[in-house]
């Protein structure tokens, strides 16, 4: 496996973590630099610089001709494609065998099957895995819908087959909302992911997101790395994660239940990467599958933290039919407890994306942060990308040493320039229900952290009052 050439078809934080398990495990780490970011950060940590030529993301990042040119031209013996863009595309992953070329995620065929939920959810089904009722298959009409909702009660949700990062997805109440939503979602499905299909599942009130990271290698073995808590999330995309759940606390044999069933799902499809199984838990602690992400999760690193499993590193040993670092499940078991908080190029109160230009950036951490992030002082967040810029992890004995470690850490990063989701943090870590553990995926929406927010004050106007206080200090 050394000496092999792997290409990072990524950026930003994810390129660096992938770089930097490429480069330790004696593989050459192959990074790319396109048109609309010539100076992107993670080039720092790669071995050899390429050009993905063009200026958007449909024709460099998304453009898989291009791509397996460069493959080609640069000689490549494997590819890494982090998470979203081409992680989760069959028609890249199949491209890629047909060449030889070796893929670090599951095979094709796994792809497939779990990135269509209709299909997971029968696999999942078939496989004894309790699944969310509601539609079997693709729902084709408003009326179909109904019927549905009737079947199995309000509140229903409306949900894109092919959907992912909370888009696609809406709530109703009623058959007078599914009515107005049906052909909303329809349209949000199609314009995000190419593909208008629609599912409709009960909606679970006040429900927690729990997932279950997979690693699994390429010789049949299929392993879990505990559950993470992913339930503080703003239009269903999370903000906040902690290993870990909280809600399922001490209760161990719910922990077992639900990584058992994991590793279930994951047999079912043959699975053989890194990946994460994803449910809804009630407050009945009863869970049912949501969906598979056959990816690394963005919240791979508090799973990390717990557990002192490289991820990453066993993903890349995995595709290159190497033996993981581990050879039984029993060898995996969790140390103290880890939170991470994405930190974001966003307004604080309203949630939505703010790029612009990094005027400064410091960090005074305590002792054992992680901070995996992309950015340095006068580095521009454009909109071409996710307004995440970096993941703020801290792992504590427990959990109270957690949220301590996180508050300390929180309170010695700053980025300054542009607006940051850092001030909400702020807010939620000191919040009474988020610091009890007692937090559902409604928790945005009803304790309203948002609106608790201060405004920051503008900076030079700050420089300012603090001269006019020195001047007057010096007069005095």
């Amino acid at each position: 496996m050394k000496g092999k050439r792997v290409l990072i078809i990524n950026r930003g934080e994810i390129a660096i973590r992938v770089a930097k398990a490429l480069n330790e495990l004696g593989l050459i780490s192959v990074g790319v630099w396109t048109d609309n970011e010539t100076e992107p950060p993670h080039l720092e940590f790669c071995q050899e610089w390429v050009r993905l030529e063009g200026a958007n993301n449909k024709d460099t990042y998304l453009n898989i001709p291009r791509i397996m040119k460069l493959i080609d031209d640069y000689k490549i013996d494997g590819v890494h494609p982090g998470y979203g863009f081409l992680s989760e595309n069959r028609e890249f992953s199949e491209a890629l065998r047909n060449k030889g070329i070796t893929f670090i995620g599951p095979n094709p065929d796994a792809v497939y099957k779990m990135g269509a939920k209709d299909i997971s959810k029968q696999i999942a089904k078939a496989a004894g895995v309790p699944v969310v009722p509601g539609s079997t298959g693709e729902v084709g009409s408003i009326e179909e819908a109904i019927k549905i909702g009737n079947e199995i009660g309000y509140p229903i949700l409306l949900k894109a087959v092919a959907g992912g990062g909370g888009k696609g997805m809406r709530p109703c109440a009623n058959e007078s909302e599914v009515k107005t939503n049906f052909e909303a979602v329809q349209r949000e499905a199609l314009s995000s992911f190419g593909y208008a299909g629609l599912l409709v599942e009960k909606y679970i009130l006040n429900p927690h997101h729990i997932e279950v990271q997979i690693l699994a290698d390429r010789k049949g073995n299929v392993y879990h790395v505990f559950e993470r808590e992913c339930s503080v999330q703003r239009r269903h995309q999370k903000i906040i994660e902690e290993a870990p759940s909280p809600f399922i606390g001490n209760d161990e044999a719910v922990r077992k239940e639900i990584c058992e069933t994991a590793v279930k799902c994951a047999r079912a499809v043959n699975y053989d990467s890194a990946g994460t199984v994803e449910f809804i838990m009630g407050e009945d602690k009863k869970f049912y599958f949501l969906e598979m992400n056959t990816r690394i999760q963005v919240e791979h690193p508090i799973t990390e933290e717990i557990t002192g499993v490289d991820l990453v590193a066993n993903m890349i040993k995995g595709a290159f039919n190497q033996p993981l670092d581990f050879q039984s499940q029993d060898e995996i078991r969790i140390q103290g407890h880890a939170i991470e908080l994405r930190i974001c190029a966003e307004d604080p109160i309203s949630m939505l994306p703010a790029p612009g230009k990094i005027a400064g950036f410091e960090t005074t951490f305590p002792q054992g942060i992680r901070f995996d992030h992309c950015i340095y002082p006068k580095f521009t967040i454009t909109p071409d990308f996710d307004p995440m810029i970096g993941k703020l992890i801290a792992k504590g004995f427990n959990r109270e040493v957690a949220l301590r470690k996180i508050q300390n850490a929180l309170d010695g990063l700053v980025i300054e320039g542009i607006k940051t989701n850092i001030a909400l943090h702020r807010v939620i870590l000191n919040e009474e229900n988020f610091r009890k553990g007692k937090y559902s995926t409604n928790y945005i929406g009803t304790v309203k952290p948002q609106d608790k927010v201060t405004p920051k004050e503008d900076l030079s106007a700050f420089m300012i009052k603090i001269a006019a206080i020195e001047q007057n200090g010096a007069k005095a």
